[in-house]
């Protein structure tokens, strides 16, 4: 007779092959048709906010791996947020301005061969930004990634612009826009100057050379026994600043000394700096003629190593250090930051010898019309001629790039507006703010702080064309902006009705009401500025445009979460725009993520070859197995990616979903309205993995809220993996199988399954929607319609959870125990199972009474065919050791007949007439009321 159809085996319609490349798409589908998202925010209207704002990835190309470990992050935190009860609203948005976009149109142009006007070319710019909004939305949301996807915030749309431009009224009116000609980032192939997060810093060799200034008069006074031949001595990476040189700086607290050098020429360098520099030059032991303060030397006169008509003076500036070179800094204001600011305290030109091609000026002595950079080398032979060349060598250093051309950047001044970071204070005040906010990780204040801290004032210009104008009126005469509200207002409304083409359209009086005049100088005659806006402003005034206008949004926002290299971009310039304007930061948090790289660290590449497309994984594996690996990293570091890591996440996922699916097999016939046991009702086993499942949760929620993911990862698949599949539902077998369908140790375990499948699957919506959803499907009873719907599930209270915890936990240990004896006699093939095992464990008196209540039932954890307890005393010579203090294990293979029916070998198989293939237990159970447990 066969018994098969006598066990209650598991039936579901949940496969076990995921095909998540197949079945996402058409779970998108229904979330769509379904207008889920919608019903995800009304079910959560009322509730305390939480909102993420989002940082607009720029429109121009499809996604990359960057953007899905972003947009991921993201979603898995709104998600987790609605699951801890929040009302977390997502609103996605693009950046839409800017040179990345113009110079694909001006690609298109020029091979088409067309010449357009502005305005059109305006008009091409913002077709292709919209084309690609459309590419992005549909790529990100084949991520699963939830939102307003039909009503994003788009920095080019209308409304959008005219806040930017009430914004930059808003600053103007506060007093922090200046126009200046100091030095910026020029970029070359851009035409344009560059904010500081458009530029990057990569190794370049250059000419690294140490240059003499004769000194002409006044060093003997400062610096006595001296000598009459002296030169003060520079040292310098970018020799093509020379021609503009005015100054050498000295710090005013340095010691300097005078060393003899070539040809009975004295060097003047910093005393600390007296050892190195002479073993640079070759001048063996140093000779010291004569020491000084730095103070001293304020006001002696130099010859430039190559202009013979001018002579320049010694200065003083804090800026100098010791780190490299001489302690004697050249000076050239139109081509420095520092040299900027000692320059404006003297009263030196800033004299830019460089165009906006990046080549010498015409009237530039000995270099004219040559490209600057190229030039170095002839600065380099020439001084050599001069003599004036100490010393020279080829220097691999750190040198600013342009992150978009990926080319060598020039500072030079040039006439541009700036937003002043010491007027109001601001640059003050903003790093007050960044105290005030949670930064993750911590190591982010620091560094925002620094740069802060350094940068120089915000250059807010740009020489271009696509973007939102800078729609300031300047004096002819004095060049002061005009600071009137009512004329920046009156633009915002017209831009905000016809876009930027409005600024471009309108002449001056349009602009300016009769009789305007400047409050500055008094003048009368006005232009308007046709420079476009910094985009790093478009997007750093996000914070007005949307949370502010938005009635679902709130600022500050909650969190701004991007890559970190926004510490130098949006964070800051939202940081200042909105200290300036609010007098706040427009963020109570900021966290940061790592950059993608390969399974060796590397950057990725086209041609390294190491480059992993999301569209490509989303293809071969699904969306939830990126989504998974996104959230299974530490994301405050490197984050690695390759197709083995994929398969290995693949793997786990593969856990994870037949752990649910195993649960919803054993669900089958099981009605929650009706099955359901109390607590007290139930089995001590089941009781157990309820205070673990709450326990758990409570380890997740912790994380989640941490955004600790890959936590959250561990905790689950840890949860999944060992407590369940490998012990609970390992053990439930024999129990869901061979007792009766409706007996109450058999709904004991399907009432605990139930319940901890209904927390699970909460767990799993954040981060694996698409499978969640899927298995949310499948399980029994009435159910919101979907998963995203819900919170945190109640799991029921266990009376005495810790207690439950502890002991289980030791029953977990003797079970590892007794695997690791069986598990040699498995392999010589001694035993087939555990089932063909009797064991005896001969314990400790202490463990022994804590095992004693489950004595007749510790073979059905044990998932042998006999149990047995015994005193340690009593252990023979063979018995093993194991790790679980006070306990030796002794095995035998069962030498009873093996029951047809649940494997188990016992001496009551035969003793039925009727059933001479069974056991007493499997008799009961398929005839009488059934067997009766307690607590396994």
């Amino acid at each position: 007779m066969s018994y098969k159809d006598t066990l209650n085996l598991p039936k579901t319609d949940f496969p076990m092959r995921a095909g998540l490349p197949k079945r996402e798409p058409d779970q998108l589908a229904r979330w769509e048709a379904d207008d889920t998202y919608r019903k995800v925010r009304e079910a959560a209207r009322g509730r305390p906010k939480f909102v993420l704002h989002d940082g607009p990835p720029y429109a121009n190309g499809h996604i990359h791996i960057g953007h899905a470990v972003n947009k991921v992050l993201k979603d898995v935190i709104c998600k987790s947020k609605h699951l801890a009860g929040f009302d977390a609203p997502y609103v996605p948005g693009w950046d839409c301005h800017g040179l990345p976009i113009e110079q694909k149109v001006e690609e298109q142009l020029a091979e088409a061969g067309e010449q357009v006007s502005a305005a059109e070319f305006r008009r091409r710019c913002r077709d292709y930004a919209q084309t690609y909004i459309d590419v992005q939305r549909d790529e990100f949301k084949r991520l699963g990634v939830a939102g307003e996807w039909q009503a994003p915030y788009v920095t080019m749309d209308f409304a959008y612009e005219a806040r930017i431009v009430r914004e930059l009224g808003r600053v103007l009116e506060a007093g922090n826009i200046y126009r200046g000609a100091k030095p910026v980032h020029w970029c070359v192939a851009c035409g344009s100057a560059l904010a500081e997060a458009e530029v990057e810093y990569v190794d370049r060799t250059d000419p690294a050379i140490d240059v003499a200034f004769p000194v002409v008069e006044g060093l003997e006074a400062a610096c006595p026994g001296a000598g009459s031949v002296v030169a003060a001595v520079i040292w310098t990476t970018t020799p093509w600043t020379l021609p503009a040189n005015h100054a050498v700086a000295v710090h005013p607290d340095l010691e300097y000394a005078v060393i003899e050098g070539y040809g009975g020429t004295g060097y003047l360098v910093a005393q600390e700096l007296v050892n190195e520099v002479a073993e640079r030059w070759g001048l063996g032991e140093p000779v010291v003629r004569a020491r000084c303060r730095g103070r001293d030397l304020e006001g002696v006169r130099l010859q430039h190593p190559f202009i013979d008509e001018r002579q320049v003076s010694v200065i003083l500036g804090e800026h100098v250090t010791i780190e490299a070179g001489t302690g004697c800094v050249h000076t050239a204001p139109g081509h420095g930051q520092d040299d900027y600011e000692v320059g404006k305290a003297y009263g030196l030109p800033v004299d830019t010898r460089v165009d906006e091609v990046g080549r010498f000026k015409p009237d530039t002595q000995h270099f004219a019309g040559e490209d600057a950079l190229a030039a170095n080398d002839l600065v380099v032979d020439l001084l050599r001629e001069h003599g004036a060349l100490v010393h020279g060598e080829a220097l691999p250093h750190s040198y600013p790039h342009c992150w978009r051309h990926k080319t060598p950047v020039l500072f030079r001044a040039t006439p541009q507006w700036f937003i002043s970071l010491s007027e109001n204070d601001l640059r003050d005040k903003a790093i007050a703010a960044i105290g005030e906010t949670r930064w993750i990780p911590a190591s982010g204040q620091h560094r925002i702080e620094g740069m802060v801290a350094n940068r120089p004032d915000w250059c807010i210009s740009r020489q271009r064309h696509w973007g939102v104008p800078l729609t300031l009126v300047a004096c002819d005469d004095c060049g002061e902006p005009l600071r009137d509200p009512e004329v920046m207002a009156s633009v915002a409304d017209k831009v905000e009705a016809r876009g930027v083409d409005a600024w471009f359209d309108m002449g001056l009086d349009e602009v300016l009401p009769a009789g305007e005049s400047c409050v500055h100088c008094g003048g009368t005659s006005f232009s308007k500025v046709e420079d476009i806006l910094d985009v790093w402003f478009d997007s750093g005034v996000s914070h007005a445009a949307v949370l502010e206008q938005r009635e679902d949004l709130q600022s500050p926002a909650d969190l701004y979460l991007e890559g970190s290299d926004q510490h130098r971009g949006w964070f800051q310039s939202s940081l200042l725009e909105s200290v300036l304007t609010r007098g706040r930061a427009p963020y109570k948090g900021v966290l940061t993520h790592g950059f993608t790289v390969d399974a060796e660290g590397r950057k990725m590449s086209k041609s390294a070859g190491n480059v992993v497309a999301p569209q490509d994984v989303m293809q071969r594996l699904g969306a939830d197995i990126l989504r998974l690996w996104v959230s299974a990293q530490d994301y405050s570091g490197d984050i690695r990616i390759s197709d083995e890591i994929l398969d290995q996440l693949a793997g786990a996922y593969r856990r994870i979903r037949n752990t649910a699916r195993y649960i919803l097999g054993n669900l089958a016939g099981f009605e929650p309205q009706h099955h359901l046991m109390a607590p007290a009702e139930m089995l001590e086993m089941d009781r157990w993995i309820l205070a673990e499942t709450a326990a758990v949760q409570a380890d997740v929620a912790r994380a989640f809220d941490d955004y600790a993911f890959h936590k959250v990862y561990t905790r689950v698949h840890q949860f999944c993996g060992e407590t369940l599949s490998s012990f609970y539902l390992d053990i439930l077998k024999d129990r869901l199988y061979t007792m009766p369908a409706d007996s109450a140790g058999r709904r004991s375990a399907q009432t605990a399954m139930h319940h901890v499948l209904e927390a699970l699957v909460r767990w799993l919506a954040p981060v694996v929607s698409f499978t969640a959803e899927e298995v949310w499907g499948h399980m029994p009873g009435e159910r919101a319609e979907s998963v995203l719907l819900e919170t945190y599930y109640e799991l029921p209270e266990m009376t005495g959870a810790e207690g439950l915890r502890e002991r289980w936990a030791e029953m977990q240990a003797v079970r590892e125990a007794v695997d690791a004896v069986l598990e040699p006699m498995r392999a010589d093939k001694t035993i087939g199972s555990p089932l063909d095992a009797r064991v005896t464990l001969y314990a400790d008196d202490s463990l022994r009474q804590r095992l004693a209540p489950y004595a007749d039932e510790l073979r059905f954890m044990l998932l042998t065919s006999e149990a047995a307890l015994a005193p340690l005393a009593q252990a023979p010579e063979g018995a093993a050791e194991t790790e679980v203090a006070g306990l030796k294990v002794a095995a035998a293979v069962a030498d009873d007949l093996k029951c047809a029916r649940c494997w188990h070998r016992r001496p009551t198989v035969g003793a039925n007439p009727d059933h001479p293939e069974l056991c007493d237990r499997c008799v009961t159970n398929i005839e009488g009321a059934g067997e009766a447990r307690t607590a396994i």
